[in-house]
This record gives C-alpha cells, sequence and structure tokens, in this order.
C-alpha cells in the first residue's frame, strides 16, 4: 500500500520546485513562489481523483476529520456514531471538539453494520462517522438511508481506501464529507497531511476558513483578511503537498500494482475451504490496499498469524489484541486518561464502555486476518508468499 515504496524523480521534482523557491508555506508569499503553488495543485488534482467539488488540504487525516466535523457544525455534546474497528484518531477527533464518540459494533465487511447505528441515534446524535477500513466499505446505501432518515450528517473517513468504489463512485465521495489520510504509510502520502472533500461549497468554506485560524482568504494581502469565525492550525506546508502531487498523478499505477498483488494472494487462499473473504457490499470495489480474510475461529485466527510471523511472513496482523485499531485494548479511552480534565458531558456519554458488549465485534475480528498489500513486491516475491501463506494456513487449520 504505502507509495513512498515507489518514490522517484517526479517526488524530487515536485519538492525541489519548493526548495528552489524557498516558499514552504502554502499561503501568501505570491512574489516569491515563482508561479509554484503546489497545495493548490494538488487540491485540484484530488477533485478530479475523487469526483468531488470541492477538496481542502490540512495537516493529517485525523485533523481532516476534526475538520470535516468542524465544518458540519458537530461539537460539545453532539454524539457522533464510529465503530469499533478503526484508528484511535477516530474518537480522538470527535472528542477535540467536545462531541462524544459512541461506538457501535461492526459487520461482516468489517465496517459499521448499519442495524447497530440505526439502535445507537439518540437526540444527541449529529453525525455518523463511517471507517472504511483496510480498503473496503461498509453498506453505504443502507447508512445513507439511516442517516437521511435521521437527518444525520453522514462523514465517511476513507484514509485506508484511496481508490475503492462504491457504485462507479470514489469512496470518500459518497458521504456529505469526506476524509483522507496522506501520512507515511498510505497509497499515496504527503508523509504528513490529509483532505477533506464535499460537495457542499458552505461546508467547503467552513473547512477552508477553520483549518487556518479563521482566516477568510478574501483578497491577495493575507495581513487584511478577516476572521468570521474562530479557527486553528492545520494547514499543510508546500514540502508535503509537494510531494503528494507527484504521488497522486501516480496513483493508477499505484493502484494496478496493488490489484495484481491482491488477486495473486486471493487466488491462492481461495483454494482453502476454510478461508473466507471480508463481505464486499454490491456494487463496491476494493481499492485492494489490504486482503483481509476468516478463519474458523480466534484461537486458530491467532496461531495462523503467530506463524506467519515465525515463518518471515511479515505485514499480517490479527487485531483482536492490537491497541491502535480495535476496541478491546483501547484503556486509555475506555478509562479516560487525559492530561487535561474530560468534560462532564463526554465523561457521561462514555461511562458505560467498559461494560458495553462488543461480542459482534469479537466475532469477525477475532477469527479475521489483514494482510498489508506492498507495492514493492515482485510478481515472483508475491507468488512465492502466497505458497508460504497457504502452507502455513492448512498446517493450522
Amino acid at each position: 500500500m504505502p507509495g513512498f515504496e515507489l518514490f522517484g524523480d517526479l517526488e524530487r521534482k515536485e519538492v525541489n520546485d519548493v526548495l528552489d523557491n524557498g516558499v514552504l508555506m502554502r499561503y501568501g508569499f505570491d512574489g516569491m513562489r515563482k508561479g509554484h503553488w503546489k497545495a493548490k495543485e494538488l487540491e485540484s488534482e484530488l477533485q478530479n481523483t475523487f469526483q468531488s467539488k470541492h477538496v481542502q488540504l490540512v495537516s493529517s487525516g485525523t485533523a481532516a476529520v476534526s475538520v470535516a466535523l468542524a465544518a458540519a457544525g458537530v461539537g460539545a455534546g453532539d454524539e457522533v456514531i464510529m465503530p469499533t474497528f478503526t484508528f484511535v484518531a477516530s474518537f480522538e477527533a470527535i472528542m477535540m471538539l467536545g462531541a462524544i464518540p459512541v461506538l457501535v459494533d461492526i459487520d461482516d465487511t468489517l465496517c459499521l453494520n448499519p442495524e447497530a447505528v440505526e439502535k445507537a441515534i439518540t437526540p444527541k446524535t449529529k453525525a455518523i462517522m463511517v471507517v472504511q477500513m483496510c480498503g473496503s466499505m461498509a453498506d453505504m446505501g443502507a447508512l445513507k438511508t439511516i442517516a437521511t432518515e435521521h437527518n444525520l450528517i453522514l462523514v465517511e473517513d476513507a484514509c485506508q481506501a484511496i481508490g475503492g468504489t462504491y457504485k462507479g463512485k470514489p469512496l470518500g465521495s459518497i458521504g456529505d464529507l469526506g476524509c483522507f489520510s496522506f501520512d507515511f504509510v498510505k497509497t499515496i502520502t504527503c508523509g504528513e497531511g490529509g483532505a477533506v472533500v464535499t460537495n457542499n461549497k458552505d461546508y467547503y468554506i467552513n473547512a477552508d476558513h477553520y483549518s487556518d485560524h479563521g482566516h477568510d482568504h478574501i483578497g491577495n494581502d493575507r495581513g487584511a483578511e478577516s476572521h468570521p469565525f474562530l479557527g486553528y492550525n492545520f494547514r499543510i506546508s508546500e514540502l508535503h503537498a509537494a510531494v503528494g502531487l507527484a504521488q497522486v498523478k501516480r496513483l493508477p499505477e499505484f493502484l494496478e500494482i496493488q490489484k495484481r498483488n491482491f488477486n495473486i494472494l486471493r487466488e491462492a487462499l481461495s483454494q482453502i475451504p476454510e478461508v473466507t473473504f471480508r463481505t464486499v457490499p454490491e456494487g463496491g470495489e476494493e481499492s485492494c490496499a489490504f486482503l483481509n480474510f476468516s478463519l474458523p475461529d480466534l484461537e486458530i485466527a491467532t496461531k495462523v498469524s503467530e506463524a506467519f510471523k515465525t515463518n518471515g511472513i511479515d505485514v499480517c496482523w490479527n487485531y483482536y489484541n492490537n491497541s491502535w485499531h480495535y476496541i478491546r485494548k483501547w484503556e486509555h479511552l475506555k478509562d479516560l486518561k487525559s492530561l487535561y480534565p474530560i468534560s462532564e458531558e463526554i465523561k457521561k456519554g462514555l461511562s458505560n464502555l467498559n461494560k458495553q458488549d462488543f461480542s459482534k465485534s469479537d466475532y469477525h475480528i477475532g477469527r479475521n486476518i489483514s494482510c498489508l498489500i506492498k507495492l514493492s513486491w515482485t510478481e515472483d516475491e508475491v507468488l512465492s508468499r502466497a505458497l508460504k501463506m497457504a502452507k502455513v494456513i492448512r498446517d493450522h487449520v
């Protein structure tokens, strides 16, 4: 998956443009730039990639989620429904705004379970945040229907799923707002960076201003700009944007390699009766950033995962006991371990988190193994890897 595996001349050229003019900030210093506006160029490229009217670059995928929620008016005391399987950034981005993360089960897509979402809605619910984990998607049709019926904002975190589609639309472009990460291990990387995408002009303007201290970006004199509302600093730099600009131009190349490697591994494992694959909703196409498969139970999945490590098969994980991506090990959230006081609203909203039953999520995550698809593998390396993986699995089922 990581674009950094294939850094080359194009990335160097774009970065050297920035170093040549010396303007590392995305705003201002017009006369020094020699015509180079890397962040603006990248936003334009991403509009085409994501088939969306508006793109606002920010400093990270986490920032993208907070900025997207803030742009839609989510804040103190509002509830945001999110999945148990994601990255810790999901609840961090919600809580930063004073909002309350409401965690609900996933289903066999490994993403939000629409039935669990429906049951979790209360008068305080403001948004549903679907996280398109490991290159695929939730049942977006069902979630869009729920959001519409309950007049809720649908935020789509597609940080791990660039290149995936649902009914012909890019993942990230389906909700009211979409969020992307371009950190060092994403399919395209800026080193650090993210983006908010939307077709809603008001949300875009809000995101544009909010991510730069509330600057309205009117005119060409930064010092004379006004501040319609409070904002914070979630700016991307020109250096980061330059790397991303080169990488997004190479995205078709990356996706082709990713799909080839994914299909070789999937074909080999599909010959094993005990192996099943995640459900992809009808009309969905995975980005092929990860191959996710399930084994009969947690015990077998754990043994296979350990045997992979012993046999030199890297970048494959069983997330059941993972402290970054699954709720079981999020003690810092459950116990609200914070450097600063947590609001009473958030404390109350999360007071029962330790007692909640997430056995349905445990069932899906416990049996699952997720394998990153590398871009740097040669075809021969992937074929060899596929045979080794299949042998290990057969030895343990």
